[in-house]
């Protein structure tokens, strides 16, 4: 059927007036999670992968629903820096609006340092926990510079936030399987300290957000009455990672920073 073109002219006008009215919806926005176990999930035992433990408890996960925004989760266990310079930044693009990192950990050897400190007598753990600490007054700050700097320039338009991570023990020994003695516990919170005000002081100078998970965790240790960290556990991979009561408490402190 053929419209003389007098008819036509109303509908096509009438046609673009609806058009201009309707509102416009605008695509979801785009979050990357980069980083360790700290960021993929590791300790809340469902993961939707076996290798990187890609947990939907996560607190990434958590938050991306929270900002309506798209998540691409490239955060892995065991990730180092160079794994993440080299393996996660695929995603970064002018139009990333969110990032989140955690990094650093593992490149100072901590999971390996905390299985020496949970050896029985007459092994100990000092000797480890000086080696890591001169590796991040030393080595680490420049590996930070690298990664940071990087993620800026791949991602010039995203709100980045680099996530901290937390003191473990509160001096108490409530397991008996991994002892950690008191004075263990104090070094390693120590060490744990000057990796978080490192991480920190690198993220300020990229100007970079830096959410410190000392103070929320603050209570939660292991140990605790209400702990939201796994103390020594089977699979041995779960240990002293965030449980799923962490990384909501995670959440709800990276939340205000990437709104911000």
């Amino acid at each position: 059927m053929v419209f003389p073109l007098r008819a036509v002219v109303p509908l096509l006008t009438a046609l673009a007036l609806v058009l201009a009215a309707s509102p416009a919806h605008a695509a979801a926005p785009a979050y990357t999670a980069l980083g360790d176990s700290y960021s993929s999930g590791t300790g809340t035992r469902e993961y939707y992968d076996g290798g990187c433990q890609r947990s939907p408890h996560a607190f990434p996960v958590l938050d991306a629903a929270r900002l309506g925004a798209t998540l691409t989760f490239a955060a892995c266990a065991g990730a180092k820096i160079p794994d993440v310079l080299n393996g996660q930044l695929g995603s970064l693009n002018t139009a990333t609006r969110y990032v989140t990192v955690t990094a650093g950990g593992n490149d100072i050897g901590w999971s390996a340092i905390i299985v020496q400190c949970a050896k029985p007598w007459p092994y100990t753990c000092w000797g480890d926990i000086d080696k890591a600490e001169t590796y991040v007054r030393n080595t680490l700050p420049g590996q930070l510079d690298q990664l940071y700097t990087r993620i800026r320039t791949l991602a010039p338009n995203a709100t980045v936030v680099v996530v901290g991570y937390p003191r473990l023990f509160n001096g108490e020994e409530c397991n008996a399987i991994a002892r950690i003695s008191p004075g263990e516990q104090a070094r390693l919170n120590a060490a744990a300290d000057l990796l978080a005000t490192t991480i920190k002081a690198r993220a300020a100078a990229r100007g970079f957000a830096f959410v410190d998970a000392r103070g929320p965790f603050t209570g939660h240790a292991v140990c605790d009455d209400v702990e939201w960290l796994n103390g020594t556990s089977w699979p041995t991979g779960e240990s002293y990672h965030p449980n799923r009561a962490g990384h909501v408490g995670y959440a709800n402190a990276v939340e205000p920073a990437l709104r911000a």
